[in-house]
């Protein structure tokens, strides 16, 4: 038997994971990139917390897919900022219910919680997630499995529901008692890893459609890095703030720009300019 999980770097998804590999079930933990994640690479953290539980790390790159599905245009609306959060989810889904196709696996797993979040992660969201992505029955939430609807890795017996966890609402005390009965170390602490929920970073998406002819893939570590100035003629300029921000920026490749390197910001200080 061999599950699919939606697999973030988080401790949630982690624990997820593990109450299912402890059920003698293999799991594929897959990584949907769509390239608004973290400036830092976490592959190392990834791979260390699926080395942890016993997991298997796959990094599935949808940037093009999500770019023209599902930023520009979700069905369920935006969160607080540029975040469109259940047709996020949903899309997630369904690229992992392909993989499990290809993968032979027979369910989904995330480390989803119910009431954790107040748009993703209510009742009516989840249900949501699931008509999106068209996964009903296959979805299994782990660690608030008692509190949802049997699945049908539950119902067909692959999976011991009454091993799985009962965790409704934003406390974390339960998760933090299983931390230690698993032993796991090196874990990030929750956090919103998504810049799309960041006020700051969806000003920079909207900075663009309103100046730009188009949001390419290419725009999307261009924002991530350096100061950001709109100049008087509509041109965007690009100001490295350290040295980490000016090797970043010179590595990046965006048809919008041209690299300029120029004394007059000091040496080794690039600056991205359409």
């Amino acid at each position: 038997m061999k599950a699919i999980a939606l697999f973030s770097g988080g401790l949630d998804s982690t624990l997820a994971m593990k109450l299912i590999i402890d059920q003698g079930i293999e799991v594929v933990a897959c990584n949907i990139s769509t390239g608004f994640g973290s400036t830092k690479d976490r592959y190392a953290h990834m791979q260390n917390m699926c080395d942890q539980v016993g997991a298997t790390l796959r990094i599935i790159d949808i940037q093009d897919e999500y770019l023209e599905q599902v930023l520009f245009t979700p069905k369920y609306g935006y969160g607080k900022h540029f975040n469109p959060c259940i047709d996020c989810h949903g899309k997630m889904f369904e690229v992992a219910k392909r993989i499990m196709d290809s993968e032979g696996a027979s369910f989904l797993i995330s480390g989803e919680v119910l009431g954790q979040r107040p748009m993703s992660q209510n009742g009516e969201s989840l249900q949501k997630v699931i008509e999106i992505s068209d996964c009903e029955g296959l979805i299994l939430r782990p660690l608030s499995a008692q509190a949802l609807k049997p699945t049908i890795p539950e119902l067909e017996g692959w999976v011991d529901r009454e091993k799985l966890e009962n965790i409704v609402g934003r406390t974390r005390e339960r998760q933090m008692e299983l931390v230690k009965e698993f032993g796991l170390k090196d874990y990030e602490g929750p956090g919103g890893g998504c810049l799309l929920t960041d006020e700051h970073f969806s000003r920079k998406i909207r900075d663009v459609l309103a100046h730009e002819d188009a949001f390419i893939k290419a725009d999307i570590p261009t924002l991530k890095y350096g100061r950001q100035l709109r100049l008087p003629d509509g041109a965007k300029f690009i100001i490295g703030r350290n040295e980490e921000e000016n090797i970043k920026l010179e590595e990046l490749e965006n048809p919008k720009y041209l690299h300029i390197n120029t004394e007059l910001f000091g040496p080794h200080c690039p600056t991205l300019h359409p």
